[in-house]
């Protein structure tokens, strides 16, 4: 849009028909569009193709780890906290290092005994199976509830699972935080159904692809206006076309690229609606003649 809106103020102030008219062809009067054009296209790459991987990385990240730390999150000082149907935790206090102090749990998740332990200090660390709490120096109690026994055991390290049953499944990262190499073996993923391969290798095309539609783009917006003739009226009729071009080029992305997720031999198609449009507008800039289409009316109203 700023491509036509700048072309059309140029072709109004009649600065296009000055340059037109001192020899400049539609060709170089459409560089400094094209020269925007591929700026943009680059910066599109580079944005698909390491800035929002990384950003989606990182987002997924944090998101599974706040949501595996909820049971952390959970814990205030100086308070019983139940995690689970038969988990209780007491911290005494929080330290800077993310360590904590004065632990006290009551676990009766067991129906078979009833389990006490205490200590000193403690750190929650992250593994497969979920998040485990690391008691340093402490006691542990336990007392049969069927026979009564009581047992009691000192430790100088002892770690208990108090995760739910969730915080072990394993993330599920999006196409959008995958690599282009990733992307692109996904068909001989095994872990992958053929639906999710094809959507992960649409998405490795689509990453190429999409940064290109700011060139075409820019080619549809300024072909129109340098190639038409010039009328005193306004150019609406050529801006007009030149939009709904966009917008059949922008539905065609979306239709084919929903084609793709189904089989990837309309993938041709998919390049089609980019390569096509190109195509045709360099050929205008290069080869088209407005004085063509006023002959042949000329000639027509002649006979």
């Amino acid at each position: 849009m700023a491509v036509l809106f700048v072309y059309n103020r140029m072709l109004s102030d009649r600065e296009l028909v000055v340059m037109q008219s001192a020899g400049i062809s539609p060709w170089q009067n459409a560089r400094p569009a094209i020269y925007f054009g591929l700026a943009m296209s680059v910066f599109g790459l580079y944005v698909n193709n390491f800035a929002i991987p990384d950003a989606e990385k990182a987002f997924a990240d944090l998101e599974w780890q706040v949501k595996n730390d909820v049971s952390h999150l959970m814990f205030r000082e100086g308070e019983f906290t139940t995690l689970q149907n038969g988990l209780t935790v007491f911290i005494t206090a929080h330290e800077k290092d993310g360590s904590v102090q004065g632990v006290l749990i009551n676990d009766e998740r067991d129906p078979k005994a009833k389990v006490t332990v205490s200590a000193e200090h403690g750190v929650i660390i992250y593994t497969e199976k979920g998040p485990r709490l690391i008691m340093i120096n402490g006691v542990r109690q336990e007392i049969d509830n069927k026979s009564g026994q009581f047992s009691s055991l000192s430790f100088d390290r002892y770690s208990i699972d108090f995760g739910t049953t969730s915080s072990g499944k394993k993330r599920d990262d999006s196409a959008r935080s995958k690599t282009l190499t990733e992307l692109f073996d996904a068909g001989s993923n095994p872990e992958l159904t053929p639906q999710e391969a094809n959507r992960y290798i649409l998405e490795g095309h689509r990453r190429l692809m999409n940064p290109f539609y700011n060139l075409v783009m820019a080619l549809l917006a300024c072909t129109g206006l340098l190639v038409g003739n010039f009328n005193r009226r306004g150019q609406g009729k050529i801006i007009s076309c030149s939009i709904a071009a966009m917008v059949l080029i922008e539905a065609g992305d979306l239709a084919f690229g929903n084609l793709c997720g189904k089989s990837l031999y309309f993938l041709t198609l998919l390049y089609a609606n980019l390569i096509v449009p190109f195509i045709v507008c360099l050929y205008l800039l290069f080869f088209y003649n407005p004085a063509w289409f006023t002959r042949r009316n000329s000639n027509r109203s002649a006979r």
